[in-house]
């Protein structure tokens, strides 16, 4: 069987694409992934995404260089979610926490700091 047979892009052809560090198995992002973007992903060996802002190719860390070295990809019993075991090579998120998911909401509704402490807000 092939990725081809069994992958569900959604209606603008992008399928979702869960980040987690291969070691540590934190999450440490989610993205977008297009079929050209999964092609230079597995030929690179480095994550490419689809970038919804701004509507084009995104190779992750191509301007920081906190690039994520691709160890592994998953694909869930749906086919519409990927999931990419990762060496994160730096911070993942832009905010230069380790993790994109750095807030913590409480039942209450507050949002509590929970990363790294690198980013400020």
């Amino acid at each position: 069987m092939k990725l081809k047979d069994i992958i569900k892009f959604d209606d603008k052809g992008l399928i979702p694409a869960i980040i987690q560090d291969e070691k540590t198995k934190q999450v440490l992002m989610l993205g977008y992934m297009n079929s050209e973007s999964i092609e230079i992903t597995m030929k690179e060996g480095r994550a490419c995404f689809w970038s919804r802002s701004r509507q084009k190719l995104w190779r992750k860390g191509e301007t920081s260089g906190n690039v994520l070295k691709v160890k592994q990809i998953r694909i869930d019993c749906d086919g519409d979610a990927l999931l990419l075991l990762c060496e994160p090579a730096g911070p993942t998120c832009h905010t230069n926490e380790t993790s994109c998911f750095y807030r913590r909401i409480e039942f209450d509704e507050t949002i509590v700091l929970d990363g790294d402490g690198i980013a400020k807000e």
